[in-house]
């Protein structure tokens, strides 16, 4: 079985990297300079961004679900990024060098697993995962911030929602 790592549409963010820095800063956008790589990974290149770059940092709800397990977190996002498109089974350099922590949700958004693991052991612990028919899809957390990372569909799946 093999598996997609979907990174997040710009087009979903269009409006906020047109603002002024004025406008982003009135609904709680922070432009952030890099000065360190790794450590500012862009949730549209799943990349790391270069020092000396301009990020912006915002909140984003990115399991919107109406059930317990509804969350949202900061997240850093490229202005002029294009979407990665990993291919199936691909695990972006991103994750390779970080602790990943692993969710679990089936079809009507409830967690019913969860693990954390080190990035280079990440492709596994996705394929273990979907080896249980009931997890319809994966989120992927930076685990030291906890930063939302990625969802994670089963590949050939419809592309998720977050």
């Amino acid at each position: 079985m093999s598996f997609q790592i979907d990174a997040l549409d710009p087009a979903r963010f269009a409006d906020l990297f047109a603002l002024p820095p004025e406008e982003q800063e009135a609904r709680g956008i922070r432009r952030v300079l890099v000065s360190a790589k790794p450590g500012t990974p862009c949730r549209i290149s799943l990349a790391d961004a270069e020092i000396g770059e301009t990020v912006l940092l915002l909140h984003y709800e990115h399991q919107p679900a109406d059930t317990p397990f509804r969350a949202s977190h900061a997240i850093f996002l490229r202005p002029g990024a294009a979407q990665a498109r990993p291919a199936p089974g691909e695990v972006p350099q991103v994750f390779h060098t970080r602790l990943i922590s692993v969710r679990a949700f089936d079809a009507g958004d409830m967690m019913i697993e969860a693990d954390v693991v080190a990035g280079t052991d990440l492709g596994p612990a996705i394929e273990a995962a979907f080896a249980d028919p009931a997890v319809a899809y994966l989120h992927l957390h930076y685990a030291k911030p906890g930063c939302f990372a990625a969802t994670v569909r089963r590949a050939g799946a419809p592309h998720a929602a977050s």
